[in-house]
């Protein structure tokens, strides 16, 4: 419950700052990097190809930053986690195969384990346009076809393009 409260509030931040963005409109940023585009014009292209974006002015650098909603997937412990070790040992190199197919196809950011042995064993960040297809592709996961893992998917939001620290 604590953490849909805090999820709301974090969104509602975000929609606040978002409201500055007329503010940022007078002038035309270029995105940071090599990318030459604009946030106006990477921000029309996601609309284009279905992913739900909406700015916020970074209060200390004018900066107009786009927000992406991705779909954060947790691969939480399945029914059947009684395989033999060597089927188990098979699954995880198939799982690992998927998950770099994930990466390579351009579909999935980041993925990793948790490092407790808790009911939520890792996770993975989906960069798709609907809950829908990441949902579709993270069940494609040898894993969870096999039933050692289930997958519960939700929307998360984060800044295009940053890195991680």
């Amino acid at each position: 419950m604590e953490v849909k409260i805090m999820v709301k509030i974090g969104l509602l931040s975000l929609l606040l700052w978002a409201c500055k963005e007329k503010e940022a409109e007078k002038e035309v940023p270029v995105l940071k990097k090599e990318n030459s585009k604009t946030v106006y014009e990477l921000q029309a292209e996601l609309k284009e190809a279905g992913y739900l974006t909406m700015n916020y002015v970074d209060e200390k650098t004018r900066d107009t930053v786009i927000m992406q909603q991705y779909f954060i997937a947790f691969l939480k412990s399945g029914p059947n986690r009684d395989q033999p070790k060597d089927v188990a040992d098979s699954l995880q190199n198939l799982h690992l195969e998927h998950l770099g197919r994930m990466y390579e196809l351009g579909y999935a950011d980041i993925s990793g384990p948790f490092g407790d042995d808790g009911e939520i064993r890792g996770i993975t960040i989906y960069n798709t346009p609907t809950q829908q297809m990441a949902d579709s592709l993270a069940n494609l996961d040898p894993m969870v076809q096999a039933g050692r893992l289930q997958i519960e998917i939700h929307p998360w939001w984060a800044a295009k393009g940053f890195p991680l620290r």
